[in-house]
């Protein structure tokens, strides 16, 4: 089913926490909904379940409105399955009776059940388990077979994954994305963890400030982000003064390299970034267009500072390299930086406040 928010606006108090907020998910496609705390993602995720009423604005679901500032739906009535942070299973009931536990009953439940649980990759051998003795992927897969119980048009995932340890995240992350590629439903997941968001969706959106600032292929989101904040955001930049030197190019520290998207509106003081993945470095032997400036060890990698330009208005940078390649670069030793790819442009004045670093994580 296609869900779609349009223009939608929420309050608490004096403080707006969402503001025309406009989204179109396709039938069948998964959403992420990416943003920091404080963005307004989890508000969002509740309007939908029908858990607060939109101050302006619709949602509607398949043309049929679930939600306005005049009339809301009962959660219960539209059609959405909901999925939470910590799976929210009931402590005191089995693996099978949680995932029937919205099932009518009759002949087909526990059929339905093992269905689900099929579905959801669970051993079936799992069936009379409690809660407890399940891992923390178990129970995420098993609150999403429960939500999956009543055949939903959309399914919300609230950060499902947040409490899982890194190995295991993805782990689950993978099963649930095949669950909901199976299933066929529509899916919309809200995280602060960007890896997360552009892995899980088919499409992403970034709220910031109440905003979606940005929406689309997650691919094409994070190639060409609309502001060097919402760059900085997605991953690890590496942003740097430049000016145009002719279509389709800019002069920067790097040297004169390809424009890739042009962000900048025509300002004539631009900034040009790229991420650290495409920067290649080898010693130069004495002609290099950088230099170490200094070398820090952080447990797999080493940190690079780099100077680059002209000596009066050097530009500093910092790169990660394998720690096993960092005996090759000494403070002090020329290296030569070149760039794979393009660069991206924004007015200077739009540069994050990490501006010519790439943040070690």
């Amino acid at each position: 089913m296609t869900l779609r928010l349009d223009r939608v606006t929420k309050s608490f108090g004096s403080t707006e926490v969402l503001h025309e907020v406009s989204l179109e998910v396709p039938d069948g496609t998964r959403l992420a909904l990416v943003g920091s705390s404080g963005s307004g993602k989890s508000t969002l995720l509740r309007l939908i379940a029908g858990f607060e009423r939109p101050d302006a604005g619709t949602i509607s679901l398949d043309g049929r409105e679930l939600a306005s500032p005049s009339s809301v739906m009962p959660a219960h009535r539209r059609g959405i399955g909901y999925v939470a942070q910590d799976g929210a299973l009931f402590p005191h009931l089995s693996v099978a009776r949680n995932i029937a536990f919205a099932l009518p009953r009759g002949a087909g439940r526990a059929a339905r059940v093992r269905e689900l649980m099929e579905l959801a990759s669970l051993d079936p051998a799992l069936a009379d388990r409690m809660p407890h003795e399940l891992s923390g992927g178990q129970q995420q897969r098993v609150a999403l077979a429960r939500a999956l119980a009543l055949r939903p048009g959309v399914i919300l995932l609230d950060e499902p994954f947040s409490a899982l340890d890194t190995g295991l995240r993805s782990q689950t992350r993978s099963a649930v994305i095949d669950v909901l590629e199976r299933s066929g439903v529509t899916a919309v997941l809200v995280t602060h963890d960007q890896d997360e968001a552009l892995s899980f969706g088919q499409q992403v959106g970034v709220l910031a400030g109440g905003r979606l600032v940005q929406a689309g292929d997650p691919a094409a989101v994070f190639d060409a982000p609309i502001d060097a904040g919402v760059a900085e955001f997605l991953g690890d930049v590496v942003v740097v003064p430049a000016r145009s030197a002719g279509t389709d190019l800019a002069d920067c520290a790097f040297g004169c390299l390809a424009v890739r998207h042009d962000r900048s509106g025509g300002a004539e003081r631009v900034c040009a970034m790229l991420r650290p993945e495409q920067l290649r470095l080898d010693p130069s032997g004495g002609e290099g267009n950088a230099t170490v400036v200094a070398v820090r060890r952080t447990g797999a990698s080493a940190e690079l500072r780099l100077r680059l330009g002209a000596a009066e208005f050097p530009v500093e940078v910092t790169h990660r390299v394998p720690l096993h390649e960092a005996g090759r670069f000494e403070p002090g030793c020329p290296v030569r930086v070149a760039v794979d790819g393009g660069v991206v442009l924004y007015p200077e004045g739009d540069q994050p406040p990490t501006a010519a670093t790439a943040p070690v994580a």
